[in-house]
């Protein structure tokens, strides 16, 4: 895939307040060498998974030791895996949390230990996050609905697949969305229901929704995962030529979809660069240097008309 260049994102809003760093088993200003935990939620996810090679590619050439774990979607398994980090010496934590909740004992956990911890792309409930580095997922939730409301010519009826309940990207992109279709008040959500960012269970949900709405014209699948579930299940049900299939994330099976004519429309996120500038600012706060807070990374919109841009 094609991805957006690498660009270090600034702090999205003003007023942020610069954390500086913690201490840990390196000497400040001694950044090689370092020993780097990265916790990922599930590597079944191509996007998490390009995440974690963007972040492993990054400190390898770097110099720096990683070691990376997955939680499978299980959340006393990432704290045990977190735990065994600290056990095994980390500089720095990466943590992709499974759930907003369940991450705030394990943050807690590192921060008792002095140990800074960064997430990416789901944020901690609670605890003292030294960055939190995710795609600017309101504005890229605004940018695919408004894209939606222009292809529907600001009339409609959609159905929404959401991801799992109370993270921040599910959070954001439902109130980017909202704020788009304030400005489209004729396009009309008649459904809403998890999906958990899973294909499957998008296949399935999408089923249920299309037999109770026969009339439906778009849906917006919060990942690509659940959005290329709904696409199948329009297929076999033969109505996906009446229907705009939307979704967010970009991995290349929803960018092969697009180019296919299936799959509508995409937001495009750049998982390499959310690795990468991961790894950069472990490697400031081991240097005891200060860090944004909250570092939002660009997004784009991938449809029929750019596809080749964000395709390998």
């Amino acid at each position: 895939m094609k991805l957006m260049k690498p660009v270090m994102a600034t702090l999205a809003a003003a007023g942020m307040i610069a954390l500086a760093g913690c201490s840990s088993g390196q000497s400040a200003g001694d950044p090689d060498d370092l020993t780097i935990g990265i916790s990922m939620s599930t590597l079944q996810n191509p996007f998490f998974n390009t995440v974690k090679n963007g972040a492993t590619a990054k400190a390898k050439d770097d110099g720096n030791r990683t070691i990376v774990s997955d939680a499978q979607n299980d959340t006393q398994k990432q704290l045990n895996d977190v735990q065994d980090m600290i056990t095994k010496g980390v500089d720095v934590i990466i943590l992709n949390p499974v759930e907003p909740e369940s991450a705030t004992p394990i943050v807690e956990l590192a921060n008792d230990r002095d140990i800074p911890i960064i997430t990416v792309d789901r944020s901690s409930s609670g605890g003292e996050v030294a960055s939190h580095i995710a795609s600017d997922n309101v504005e890229g939730g605004r940018m695919i609905c408004d894209w939606l409301g222009k292809a529907l010519e600001g009339e409609g009826k959609l159905a929404i697949l959401e991801g799992i309940a109370g993270t921040s990207p599910e959070l954001d992109r439902d109130e980017g969305c909202n704020a788009a279709l304030e400005e489209y008040p004729d396009i009309e959500v008649v459904a809403s229901q998890p999906a958990d960012w899973d294909r499957e269970k998008g296949y399935t949900v999408t089923q249920n929704i299309l037999q109770a709405n026969p009339d439906l014209t778009a849906i917006f699948g919060r990942n690509d995962l659940a959005a290329l579930g709904a696409v199948e299940a329009a297929q076999q049900a033969g109505k996906l030529n009446d229907l705009t299939v939307i979704s967010f994330d970009g991995i290349q099976d929803a960018l092969e979809s697009i180019k296919a004519g299936d799959l509508s429309a995409t937001v495009v996120q750049d998982p390499i660069l959310m690795g990468e500038t991961a790894i950069e600012t472990a490697v400031a706060l081991a240097s005891g240097e200060s860090v944004e807070r909250v570092q939002d990374l660009p997004v784009k919109v991938a449809d029929e008309t750019n596809i080749e841009e964000f395709l390998e």
